[in-house]
C-alpha cells in the first residue's frame, strides 16, 4: 500500500502545532489512487452482503458512496447536529475537551439490516463507536467497519472492541 501513502500529503502542524496531518485530497485528486482506496475499502466485504454503508461526515461521504456503489448497498450519512431535515437519533462523544454529538435520520436504518461503517480516519475511535451505537440502536447490525487511514498510536481499536475493523493504511 505504499504507492497509495505516497500520494497522500503530510502537512506538519496543522490544525494546530505538533498534530501530523494526513492530506487526503491529494490522493482524491489521482484517479488511479481514489480508485485504489475505494476498492481496498470495498473489496473485503464483495460477498459479505451489505445492506447500507454509513458515511461518517464528511470525508466519510467521499469513500462511503462510493463503496456503497461497488458493493451494490445503499447510503446513509451520519452528520453532525442540526443537519439532517427529518426526525433523528443522536450519540455524543468525547472529545480532547469536551464533547461532541452526531446524528441519523430516525428511520435511515431498518431492524436486521447488515450496516457497513466507512471513514477516512481511524483516529481515537470516537466517532466510530458513536456511529456504531446509532446503527445498533435503530436495529441495524454492524458488520464492520472500514477506514482509509489507522492512527495506531491512538487506540481508536480500543474503542471499537468486540467490532470487525478493516484499515488499509496504517501510521
Amino acid at each position: 500500500m505504499d504507492h497509495l501513502k505516497s500520494k497522500i500529503r503530510n502537512v506538519p502542524d496543522f490544525p494546530r502545532a505538533g498534530i501530523l496531518f494526513y492530506d487526503i485530497t491529494t490522493l482524491l485528486q489521482d484517479k488511479a489512487g481514489f480508485r485504489a482506496a475505494v476498492d481496498s475499502l470495498a473489496l473485503p466485504f464483495k460477498a459479505a452482503a451489505v445492506d447500507v454503508v454509513v458515511g461518517i461526515e464528511s470525508r466519510g461521504f467521499i469513500f462511503g458512496a462510493a463503496v456503497a456503489d461497488r458493493l451494490d448497498a445503499g447510503f446513509i450519512p451520519v452528520r453532525k447536529p442540526g443537519k439532517l431535515p427529518s426526525r433523528t437519533v443522536s450519540a455524543s462523544y468525547a472529545l480532547e475537551y469536551g464533547t461532541d454529538a452526531l446524528e441519523m435520520h430516525a428511520d435511515a436504518v431498518s431492524g436486521g439490516q447488515r450496516v457497513l461503517i466507512v471513514d477516512d480516519l481511524l483516529a481515537t475511535g470516537g466517532t466510530a463507536r458513536a456511529t456504531t451505537d446509532l446503527v445498533e440502536r435503530l436495529g441495524g447490525r454492524v458488520h464492520a467497519l472500514a477506514f482509509l487511514i489507522e492512527l495506531l498510536a491512538l487506540n481508536g481499536r480500543q474503542k471499537l472492541a468486540g467490532e470487525t475493523v478493516h484499515t488499509v493504511l496504517k501510521y
